[in-house]
């Protein structure tokens, strides 16, 4: 299935999001037990590493699709490479998970943060879909 560029911005948007809620509601499900400022911090510190990170990757994506012309395949908001990332970003949080490789306290603090940064990032790609409506932007 074939869509229009700027709704590829959208789909982002909304994978992004959804990714972000899912691992932050895992991060906040863990804080039960270790809830204290030194953890909120640690929590605030990824998030912020994050974002900065997932800033960049939102801006290459965007303009990447906005360079596109015509309609494109829908999972075409990334590309194979992010793919490949966010496969192994997924399957790196269920090893550990799954495996207690990493403490509850861990899990608490990180998925927190990098959740949080997901859905601010997710919200980016949105805000470049809204700044497209009004353009001459298939």
């Amino acid at each position: 299935m074939k869509v229009l560029p700027k709704t590829l911005l959208l789909l982002a948007g909304i994978v992004w999001f959804i990714a972000g809620g899912n691992v932050t509601w895992i991060g906040i499900q863990s804080y039960a037990d270790y809830l204290n400022i030194l953890h909120l911090l640690g929590s605030s510190f990824v998030f912020i590493f994050f974002l900065w990170m997932f800033s960049k990757i939102v801006q290459k994506h965007s303009l990447r699709i906005q360079g596109y012309t015509s309609k494109q395949p829908f999972y075409f908001f990334f590309d194979r490479p992010s793919f490949i990332m966010m496969a192994f970003m997924m399957s790196m949080g269920i090893i550990l998970r799954v495996f207690h490789l990493v403490s509850f306290e861990f899990i608490a603090v990180f998925y927190t943060g990098l959740g949080l940064a997901l859905c601010l990032a997710g919200l980016q790609f949105m805000h470049h879909f809204y700044t497209q409506l009004n353009r001459r932007f298939l």
